[in-house]
């Protein structure tokens, strides 16, 4: 069942959250450094959103258990340079790994898309780790399209 997440709930999604990290962290460990409170910060940060008219939590509940959630937001995703561009942002979506390919993870995305329909959004956002094939695959699936690529060099030594 998918539902909107409480405040009882920020706890577990934090362990979920880290279960992503260290997966993350396998792909591109330079980026994917989590803090040793990590969980517990992002515990607190879901208990912020919850509280937010502008954010959505959504969890995946199976038999009592919390195995996924989705993180949204509507945002202004441009600095004061340029004009306002009002969007959804999709900042984390995780669902356990025994879970997948049965359809949850597209459910959590489309409540949280027609939770942004329903605030006035036409499109929203998010960012994926290019090294995540299953992720590309996935939101290739639900139309989603590359619109920006982030890129990274490694620095030389200087003698």
């Amino acid at each position: 069942m998918i539902r909107l997440a409480e405040a009882v709930d920020a706890e577990r999604i934090g362990e979920l959250w880290a279960e992503m990290v260290t997966y993350h962290a396998t792909l591109d460990p330079q980026t994917f450094r989590p803090a040793a409170s990590g969980a517990e910060l992002y515990a607190r940060s879901i208990l912020d959103r919850l509280r937010d008219t502008d954010a959505r939590v959504l969890v995946v509940e199976l038999d009592g258990a919390v195995v996924g959630y989705v993180n949204g937001v509507i945002a202004d995703i441009t600095t004061e340079m340029f004009m306002p561009l009002r969007c959804g942002l999709l900042a984390d979506i995780y669902l356990q790994a025994a879970y997948r390919r049965r359809g949850l993870g597209r459910q959590l995305v489309e409540r949280l898309m027609l939770w942004f329909r329903s605030r006035g959004l036409r499109h929203f956002e998010w960012q994926v780790s290019a090294g995540n094939r299953e992720a590309l695959s996935f939101w290739k699936a639900i139309g989603g399209e590359t619109t920006m690529l982030r890129m990274r060099a490694s620095i030389p030594e200087v003698d």
